[in-house]
Order: structure tokens, then C-alpha cells, then sequence
């Protein structure tokens, strides 16, 4: 049988996975015990390049309150105090960067990475982490019949490289229009960058060994490998195997 693309995400206390039109998340809860819980996914079939982007992101949104309603033990990588916190910190440090003396492209650049800060914190912590090398670890090994590394070329740390670079030109070129018009302009800019990167990150799976490939995929690379993943003890893997297998049969491919 061929095997489903899948994607995942760690959770505080387990993982996420989901594939084409479902999804399986599995947590540990305090008495020690596993649960798992399943459903289908919201998904809109869209292959417009540019347009597909962003609306897989809006779906990634939509499956998380969902994931909550049936698993309400699970605890998402944002419900932590020191996100907001950051969240707060980062708007900030983009506003300053905005309306620095900078040139107009590192301006923006600047403020691209200060929004990144929350992701970085909310991938923080001891069994998060861990969690997040079991996501990779399970799904890795289901696509390669081996046990697979800690870290996964289809991350969406990847994202980080091209989505950083697009938009700050897209915040650049924003800044550039007619005062009245420049909040339509971010807003528009920002969904181009996202539908930029994703399509950059699909590119840069079809040739991974390429040079540009390469340079771009490696900040999340080495974010993977220095902060957002650890190795998973065997109970953490035992969690994300339960997740993976719950989002199998949902699929009806176990």
C-alpha cells in the first residue's frame, strides 16, 4: 500500500498527526495512561499556486479547536503565559524596527524575525521538544521502514528561510505605497509571502539537492537541531505511535 503523506505537530503532553483527510493525536495523561482520539479534517482541495498557501494554513487553524473538542486533555504549544509574553514583546519589536532609521528591506527583515520570537518560545521547553523529535521519529519511520532522526525535511521550520525572506520584501514594496493604502498593502503582502514560501518549500522538496535548496532549509535545520527537537524517550514515542495510529485508521490505511 502506498504510503499517505503525513503531517504533525507536538503538543505539551503529546502529538498531533494528520494526513490527506484526517487526523490522530494522542496524549499522556497524569495517571500515566495513553489516549488517543481521531476525526476528520476540514480540507479545501485548492491546486492554485500562490492561493494554496494560505488556505492550508487557515485549515491548520480550523483543525486545532477541533483536535481540543475531542481530546480536551491535550495542551497546544500557545497555552503558556511566556507565549503571550512574547506575543506582546514581538509587536513591539516590530513597531520599533518599523519606524527605525534602517534601510527600508532591513526594516522589515528585522521585524519578520521579531515575529518570530512567540513561535520560538512556544517550541520551548523540556517534553515539548522531546514530543516534537517523537512527531518526527514516528512519521519518518512509517515513510522510510527505518528509525528515522529527530529531525524532518518536511518540518515546518523549513518554512522559516523563504517565508523570512518573502516577506520582507513584501513589507518593503508595502511600505512603498500611498499612506492611505499601506494597511490593504501589508495585508495583501502578507498572504503573498505565505503563498510564496509554501511554494519555495514544495520546490525545495521536489530538489533537495540543490544549492538554493540547501541555504534556505538551513535555519530550520539547524533550529531543529539545536532548539525545537530532542530525542524522545520510549514513552514519548510510544505517544506519537498511538497518535500516528489513531490518524492511520481514521484514514483507513492501518
Amino acid at each position: 500500500m502506498e504510503k499517505l503523506r503525513l503531517g504533525g505537530m507536538a503538543l505539551q503532553n503529546g502529538v498531533l498527526v494528520h494526513g490527506p483527510t484526517s487526523w490522530g493525536a494522542a496524549v499522556r495523561l497524569p495517571d500515566g495512561s495513553v489516549k488517543a482520539a481521531s476525526g476528520r479534517k476540514p480540507h479545501v482541495t485548492v491546486s492554485v499556486p500562490f492561493v494554496r498557501g494560505p488556505l492550508r494554513l487557515a485549515e491548520a487553524f480550523v483543525l486545532l479547536p477541533l483536535v481540543k473538542r475531542q481530546l480536551p486533555e491535550a495542551r497546544m504549544p500557545f497555552e503558556r503565559p511566556s507565549v503571550a509574553v512574547a506575543l506582546v514583546a514581538a509587536s513591539t519589536g516590530a513597531g520599533l524596527a518599523r519606524r527605525s532609521s534602517l534601510p527600508l528591506v532591513s526594516r522589515e527583515a528585522v521585524a519578520v524575525i521579531a515575529s518570530v520570537v512567540p513561535a520560538l518560545v512556544a517550541l520551548g521547553g523540556d517534553e515539548l521538544t522531546s514530543y516534537h523529535g517523537a512527531e518526527h521519529v514516528s512519521i519518518g519511520t512509517y515513510e522510510t521502514g527505518e528509525r528515522a532522526a529527530k529531525e524532518h525535511d518536511r518540518c515546518g521550520s523549513h518554512l522559516i528561510g523563504p517565508l523570512t525572506l518573502a516577506t520582507a520584501l513584501a513589507g518593503a514594496a508595502a511600505e512603498l505605497a500611498p499612506r492611505r493604502r499601506r494597511r490593504a498593502a501589508r495585508l495583501v503582502g502578507a498572504l503573498g509571502a505565505v503563498g510564496a514560501a509554501v511554494e519555495v518549500f514544495a520546490w525545495m522538496g521536489r530538489h533537495p539537492d540543490s544549492r538554493l535548496a540547501r541555504a534556505l532549509s538551513r535555519p530550520g535545520t539547524e533550529l531543529q537541531r539545536r532548539l525545537s527537537t530532542r530525542e524522545p524517550s520510549a514513552a514519548q514515542l510510544e505517544v506519537a505511535e498511538a497518535a500516528l495510529q489513531a490518524c492511520l485508521v481514521a484514514e483507513g490505511a492501518a
